[in-house]
């Protein structure tokens, strides 16, 4: 029991990078969660049972629970096709929700799922005294979530499985070092990004655990500086093999999220598993060693500036974090202050009306197929980082060096 109770405890740091209610002390927040979770836990019955959805009472909050399994039950249970595309669609649209319902469609979905209400009571209100990200967060845990805009990365180390065991743990411990350098450095600049990470076994998927425009792009300017740290870390080791030589992908797509149990508690991180890590997964497999990818995507995405819904592409992101990544000149990378930093995606430099070659260039998009035969659409990123002192840090592969790339070019842009 005082294991178990020192496991509960540890996930509630985490918790804490949500915003807080405005004037709420933080060890009565923390006191808060804790009760609640405690509520939650005791009708999660060690993973059987999800929340589906929820909505707010002055004090508590009422949920739909009912057991994991409803998740292929309402969908099989259906009469015909279309009663089943319509039963999926609205599982689906529950799903992906970012928050509470209000009062009425909650109690039409309870209706719809056939599933009766559970009244949660508090000592407290959870609207004023957690707030609505901390509390969506809080139920989550115990829950599965449809996340449709959600940025990933994944560090794949080259050749780690051919490494002995020591050398594995030691490129992995390497790689965790310059993850949490990489954080350090973002969080100088008061960027403190709520990231999360499963290993891969050869190497790690990172996510914010935000969500929208900005949250991507400073998962992105993450990336940048794990690969900085992970390069520089290779150039001062003078053992071989002690820092891993890296290759990545970054993609936005959708994704399931949820939380498996680990002992009697939920664990303390989530788990994805969906289009955007399969995708991932497929792109890492063609990627050359020191190769920098990033999918083909269109998505919507909410923009925290005005909480409008942009829709961005690849092309797009990219060229927004470029002119946000400007805002990190300054910080300091191995004891030197960093005058820029350029990310772009690669191509061809274009010509200009008399034939000669100008300064602007075509991006290239490839297209490779993975084992399955399927195609997947990517394109080269590069990322270069130039120094006050020492040389500048060079990430990715140029145009020019991709001759050993097994995909094909699919446009030019």
């Amino acid at each position: 029991m005082i294991d178990d109770t020192r496991q509960r405890k540890s996930w509630l740091d985490g918790f804490m990078a949500y915003p807080m209610p405005v004037g709420s002390a933080e060890a009565q927040v923390r006191r808060n969660v804790s009760h609640l979770d405690q509520r939650l836990y005791s009708l999660w019955n060690l993973g059987e049972n999800l929340i589906y959805a929820w909505t707010l009472l002055p004090r508590g909050l009422l949920v739909l629970l009912a057991p994991h399994t409803l998740l292929i039950e309402f969908v099989g249970e259906a009469s015909d096709e279309g009663e089943s595309r319509r039963r999926s669609a609205l599982l689906q649209e529950l799903l992906a929700r970012r928050t509470h319902l209000p009062p009425d469609d909650f109690a039409q979905i309870a209706s719809e799922l056939r599933v009766t209400p559970h009244s949660v009571e508090l000592p407290f209100s959870p609207l004023e005294d957690l707030g609505l990200p901390l509390l969506a967060a809080l139920v989550e845990r115990y829950g599965l979530r449809l996340v449709e805009d959600r940025a990933v990365i994944l560090l794949d180390a080259v050749g780690f499985s051919l490494r002995p065991p020591l050398h594995q743990v030691v490129q992995l411990n390497s790689l965790s070092c310059s993850v949490n350098a990489a954080y350090a450095r973002l969080l100088d600049r008061e960027i403190n990004i709520n990231f999360a990470r499963t290993t891969t076994g050869d190497g790690f998927y990172i996510w914010n655990r935000m969500r929208g425009v900005a949250a991507n792009v400073e998962l992105y300017q993450l990336m940048q500086f794990i690969l900085a740290d992970n390069a520089l870390a290779s150039e001062r080791t003078s053992l071989p093999g002690a820092v891993p030589q890296l290759r990545a992908c970054f993609h936005v797509g959708s994704h399931y999220e949820f939380h498996q149990s680990e002992g009697l508690n939920p664990t303390s991180f989530s788990y994805l598993v969906g289009p955007v890590t399969i995708e991932l997964a497929r792109m890492i497999e063609r990627a050359l060693p020191g190769q920098i990818l990033v999918g083909k995507f269109e998505t919507q995405m909410i923009d925290e500036a005005d909480g409008r819904t942009v829709t961005l592409d690849s092309l797009d992101f990219v060229q927004r974090a470029r002119e946000l990544t400007r805002q990190l000149n300054g910080v300091s990378l191995a004891g030197a202050e960093i005058d820029s930093i350029t990310c772009y995606l690669t191509g061809p430099p274009i010509r200009a009306a008399e034939g000669q070659l100008g300064d602007a260039y075509h991006i290239r998009e490839y297209e490779l197929t993975d084992k399955h035969g399927q195609p997947h659409r990517v394109f080269n990123a590069k990322i270069n980082i130039h120094r006050r002192a020492g040389r500048p840090v060079l990430l990715g592969l140029r145009d020019a060096d991709l001759q050993g790339f097994a995909a094909r070019v699919a446009a030019l842009r």
